[in-house]
This record gives structure tokens, C-alpha cells and sequence, in this order.
């Protein structure tokens, strides 16, 4: 199908304003930033950098900052034709602190409520999303109605077609209880086919921080490739045949809050051309850890050969398409 994508991602999306000045806490903090953010946007933006088609389910507000997302989308090269406006709702905007080389508090302001959570079932263009390559999802959308409703409708539509990946995305300031998020992300992991996630996400999903546990429960819930990322101490990745273990790409870390979102992207990248589990997985660390050494998140998403050449100086060899 010549209108198919490569990707196509659902959930949160904003602005992100950004110090420029590190080690600064907030109050004193006297120049921002403005940037394109979100998880799902973030990792839409990372595998068209890496030369994807992709595009994003979100919605923004009727404001300036909802006319800057789409200029930005646009300028990246991602499809915005499913970003929508809610009229009463604010374009969410999120500010971080910089303490390298693992302090990034965030300061999410998503209230009254975030349009990306005003996504109704009946918006959906679910032939699209059952055609694409890659849907990726995340637990934020999970987090309340009508979002919720919405992202399970658009997972047992899919039904398991292609490959339907779930980013575990755990932030616990948009749930009122972490016991409530364990339910629905166990619900929707009967209908994904990869479950990507660190410690503390994993744990919300299964009930376990222990890297081969989890990824165990993972398996058990029904998908097929389990990734758990664990920080300095690089990534697991585990079917039901194999398992990987891929160690961190050293960086000089500027800011740590955009290196999920590359891996992701770059995880889409090595599953779209079926490279094997340890390729994949090497690329993706080496996405995760260009972004790590840079200010922001959608911007410092890399190309391919940016990669490429952090894995021929960390190994001597080069990995391409």
C-alpha cells in the first residue's frame, strides 16, 4: 500500500522548555529552550530521522503552542494528519532541570487535563493503524478516559498485525494509584507484541524489578520480544529462543529525560529491517547515548550515520541498513 506507514505512534505530546543552563535549579534558571515533546511524538520524530515514514496520534490545544507541534511535526517530517485540537484544553508544556549525569527532575503541566487524553475511539483511522508497519503505544495513554478506551480499541483492532509495540512509560504523577496501572497495562499486553521498559515500568506491568523475571512475566502476558532497559547497566532483550544482553555506550551525559524516546525510535529502525537481536539492540544503545550527550529530545534525535560511527568507535565495526 503505497499510503502505509512505516510508524505510527499514540500518545503524549507538548512542549518542552528546556534550561540552558546546566546545573541550575529551576527558580534560577534565567534562558529556556522551546522544543517538540512527548514520548510518542519523540520516537515518531526518531524513526523518521532514521528515514521511516511515521506519524503521530495525539491532540494539542487550540493555542499557539498547538500551531508551534504542528510546524515542528511538519519540520521533522512526521505526518501530523491525526493531531488534532481540543478547544478546552491548554497545549501541555513540561519543564526539566539539568543536574547531570542522572538528576532530570520533570515538571509535567498537563491540568485541568492533557489533550492527548481527550482521544476518542470514534476519531481513529483504525485501517491505518492496522496497516502500518510499527503502532506504537504508550502507558501514558492507558492513564484515563477517553484515551484509554481509545488505545485498547486501537490494539484489539490491530490484532497483533505487524509488529505492536508497547512503550511501558510509567509516570506515576498521571495515575492516583500504581495498582490501577498494573491492571490496564496487563490488559493491554494481551494485545502487543513487544514491551519495552525500565526497572520501575516493568515492575508496574509484572511485579518484578528483576530484569529476567520481568521479562519472563512479559513473555507470559503474550508478547514476543521483552526489553527491559537498565540504565548503566545497558539492556536485556528476551524472546521465547533468545536472549541478549547489551551493555551502555559510555557518554558524557548533558541531559538523560530524550535517550528512551531515541532508543525506541532506533528499535523501530533494527525490527523494521529484521536485523538480529543483538544488532538491534547495539543500535539502539548508540541512539539512546547520542541523545543522553545532547541539550534536548526531538531535535537530538540522530541519523543513521551518527550512529553508525558511535558503534564503529565503540567497536571497531559499522552497522548500517
Amino acid at each position: 500500500m503505497s499510503d502505509r506507514f512505516d510508524v505510527v505512534t499514540m500518545g503524549r505530546i507538548g512542549v518542552d522548555i528546556y534550561p540552558l543552563q546546566t546545573g541550575v535549579a529551576l527558580p534560577q534558571v534565567e534562558s529556556f529552550g522551546k522544543y517538540l515533546g512527548g514520548t510518542a511524538t519523540n520516537v515518531a520524530v526518531a524513526a523518521a530521522r532514521l528515514g521511516h515514514r511515521s506519524a503521530v496520534i495525539s491532540r494539542t490545544g487550540a493555542d499557539p503552542f498547538g500551531e508551534y507541534v504542528h510546524q515542528a511535526l511538519r519540520g521533522f517530517g512526521v505526518d501530523d494528519r491525526w493531531v488534532g485540537s481540543v478547544e478546552q484544553y491548554p497545549t501541555p508544556v513540561t519543564f526539566c532541570e539539568l543536574f547531570p549525569p542522572d538528576d532530570f527532575p520533570l515538571y509535567f503541566y498537563r491540568r485541568p487535563k492533557a489533550p492527548d487524553l481527550e482521544i476518542h475511539d470514534h476519531e481513529l483511522d483504525h485501517g491505518a493503524i492496522a496497516d502500518a508497519r510499527i503502532f506504537w503505544m504508550t502507558g501514558t495513554g492507558l492513564s484515563e478516559e477517553p484515551s484509554r478506551s481509545a488505545t485498547l480499541a486501537a490494539l484489539r483492532n490491530r490484532a497483533k498485525r505487524g509488529t505492536t509495540v508497547f512503550d511501558l512509560d510509567w509516570r506515576p504523577m498521571f495515575w492516583d494509584d500504581k495498582g490501577e496501572a498494573g491492571r490496564w497495562y496487563r490488559e493491554a499486553l494481551a494485545h502487543v507484541t513487544v514491551a519495552v521498559g525500565n526497572l520501575d515500568e516493568v515492575e508496574t506491568a509484572v511485579g518484578s524489578r528483576d530484569p529476567e523475571e520481568a521479562a519472563d512475566r512479559l513473555l507470559e502476558c503474550g508478547v514476543e520480544l521483552a526489553v527491559v532497559k537498565q540504565g548503566p547497566d545497558g539492556v536485556l532483550a528476551r524472546t521465547r529462543g533468545e536472549t541478549t544482553a547489551a551493555p551502555p555506550v559510555p557518554v558524557d551525559v548533558v541531559n538523560g529525560l530524550g535517550a528512551g524516546d531515541a532508543f525506541g525510535g532506533a528499535l523501530c529502525h533494527g525490527l523494521l529491517h529484521d536485523w538480529e537481536l543483538p544488532r538491534t539492540m547495539r543500535f539502539a544503545n548508540a541512539a539512546g547515548a547520542l541523545v543522553a550527550g545532547r541539550l534536548a529530545c526531538s531535535s537530538a534525535m540522530p541519523y543513521e550515520q551518527e550512529v553508525a560511527a558511535v558503534l564503529a568507535a565503540d567497536s571497531g565495526s559499522t552497522l548500517s541498513a
